[in-house]
């Protein structure tokens, strides 16, 4: 049985040709891997500037006092626990991307569409859970600008620091999450009108995974800088 090659797949065996890229990997898959080098240095210059920030100021609010609350239920007394659950949902949304993408591998059209959906799923439970921290810290008084008036003399600063990262840094991966899921969805239309199947591989399943897995990583970092440190 005779197989067709196209130029670019080709080893070019000639001494000056170059022979096969030494990373042998699909044109798009490498242009995602350069936007999220690039988008990492994005997230790596909110997140120095945060903690530069944080260790130049005398006093900095405390975030067992910040986030103690969990929205609709309590308003203090347990601190960490919300984030905790939100980290816990997209974590578990990075997972069933991983199922999806090895699903893939398989061809198998049902299970990819069961695993996208609880994706999906899970990135817009994570937004919901994001709305209503922002809501809740609002209603507190923070906010872009402005502070709850507990904060006197000297806390001011640090106080008005933190509520300004915070709500850019948080607002600008929330703005990753929400792309992700608009992808997300479209992809899973993809599949369910089988253009996958028709080409024959359902690699843009694996590309789309990449940016997912990203975007839950950069949110370890968020979650250790801004509720932990």
């Amino acid at each position: 049985m005779s197989t067709t090659v196209s130029q670019l797949d080709q080893v070019k065996s000639g001494p000056w040709n170059g022979g096969r890229s030494p990373f042998a990997m699909e044109y798009g898959k490498i242009m995602m891997w350069f936007f999220l080098v690039s988008d990492a240095f994005t997230f790596s210059a909110f997140l120095i500037y945060y903690g530069a920030q944080r260790f130049a100021q005398v006093t900095w609010p405390n975030p067992d006092d910040v986030f103690q609350s969990i929205p609709g239920i309590a308003d203090h007394g347990y601190p960490l626990v919300f984030v905790g659950i939100m980290t816990f949902i997209l974590i578990m949304s990075s997972v069933t991307m991983v199922l999806a993408v090895e699903a893939g591998h398989r061809n198998s059209k049902k299970e990819v569409v069961g695993w996208m959906v609880a994706t999906i799923i899970g990135g817009l439970m994570f937004l919901g859970c994001q709305a209503l921290e922002w809501s809740h810290l609002h209603h507190e008084g923070y906010w872009w600008g402005t502070i709850p008036t507990h904060y006197e003399g000297i806390d001011k600063l640090g106080a008005q620091q933190f509520a300004n990262l915070f709500f850019t840094i948080t607002g600008f991966h929330g703005f990753h999450v929400t792309t992700g899921v608009i992808i997300n969805i479209i992809i899973l239309f993809m599949t369910m009108a089988n253009v996958f199947e028709k080409r024959g591989t359902y690699l843009m399943i694996e590309k789309v995974g990449l940016y997912w897995h990203f975007v839950d990583l950069v949110w370890v970092f968020v979650f250790t800088f801004f509720y932990l440190v």
